[in-house]
């Protein structure tokens, strides 16, 4: 990667945000972060408690990632987040300086269901999910990926999108 770039990786709770993220950091060679950890303790405690947040729990949330993004801009670091971002609102918040591409990690509720049953270790209650496939927007401008196929499968077509949106924006540069 030469220039800064920011892609966050979104989408509900199971779809595999955070999985998708490390394995393209690791082949883009930069840095990842799970927005997760930008959460204060007060909203790990309701998401592990089954409450489902809401547009003032994750304004400060959403506040921190942007600042992160900001100060990784600054250092000349590009990054990977894996971040639900379920509203246009929190994406306008996310890329208020427009240096973020969204990729739109998409599955059925039933396979989502499944991975989060399967899943250990997670503060997030898997009886959210039906709370975030409520509240999600989906996005107009965004890569949408698949999330059925293998990991392997699903960051080979992701980087592919990647380079043809990257070739896009160079022909329409040049």
């Amino acid at each position: 990667m030469n220039a800064v770039l920011h892609i966050i990786l979104m989408g509900v709770c199971g779809s595999g945000k955070t999985s998708v993220g490390e394995a393209l950091a690791q082949r883009l060679g930069c840095r990842f972060a799970d927005a997760d950890s930008f959460h204060p303790a007060e909203n790990v405690e309701k998401m592990r408690a089954g409450i489902p947040l809401n547009d003032e729990d994750r304004g400060p949330w959403l506040t921190a990632i942007r600042a992160a993004l900001d100060g990784w801009s600054a250092a000349g670091e590009s990054s990977i987040i894996a971040c639900s971002a379920l509203k246009q609102a929190y994406r306008d918040v996310l890329s208020s300086d427009g240096d973020v591409i969204f990729v739109y990690l998409k599955g059925s509720k039933e396979l989502i269901a499944e991975r989060l049953k399967a899943r250990s270790g997670h503060y997030m209650n898997p009886n959210l999910l039906q709370s975030q496939i409520e509240a999600l927007e989906e996005p107009a401008d965004a890569i949408v990926i698949d999330v059925s196929p293998p990991l392997e499968v699903i960051v080979d077509t992701l980087l592919a999108q990647l380079k043809a949106r990257s070739a896009e924006g160079a022909a329409l540069a040049g």
